[in-house]
């Protein structure tokens, strides 16, 4: 089933329970994806690439928005941010934990033969193709600095 039409189903869902929050965010989806479809002047779908990129975009811009609510100790804001981020992360691939990515990360430096901080874009190339959605660029940044350095 394609993205769009689980969307479809969730937010039918959704608005059948009166859950706001999910709404909010299945529909902040379902918006990016029209934005994104248009952007290029088609009506065409656009890949499944750029959907979970897409996605990873919208998670990233509620965590940066739920840590700025908690720092300034603003719960009330912050919880709903969290909440669509579960919401969310349901139309992600299963992410990687950070021993699994440090082993793929280690696999990669050792097949390029990378060292040093300088092969680092070299590196992070390799393995934000091949890791794709299932880990953050973020997590990917800090595994390759310290296997490098």
């Amino acid at each position: 089933m394609s993205l769009s039409a689980r969307l479809m189903d969730d937010i039918k869902t959704a608005m059948r329970a009166k859950d706001t929050i999910a709404l909010e965010a299945l529909r902040a989806i379902k918006s990016e994806i029209l934005l994104a479809q248009t952007a290029t002047g088609s009506k065409e779908e656009i890949s499944e690439e750029d959907e979970i990129k897409l996605l990873q975009r919208l998670v990233k811009t509620r965590k940066d928005s739920a840590k700025i609510f908690t720092e300034q100790n603003r719960l009330d804001l912050a919880e709903p941010e969290l909440a669509q981020i579960a919401v969310i992360e349901k139309f992600l691939p299963a992410q990687l934990s950070e021993a699994e990515v440090e082993a793929i990360i280690a696999k990669i430096i050792a097949e390029t033969g990378a060292s040093g901080i300088a092969s680092m874009g070299k590196v992070m190339g390799l393995a934000a193709a091949q890791l794709g959605g299932t880990a953050e660029g973020k997590t990917i940044s800090t595994i390759v600095k310290k296997l490098l350095v």
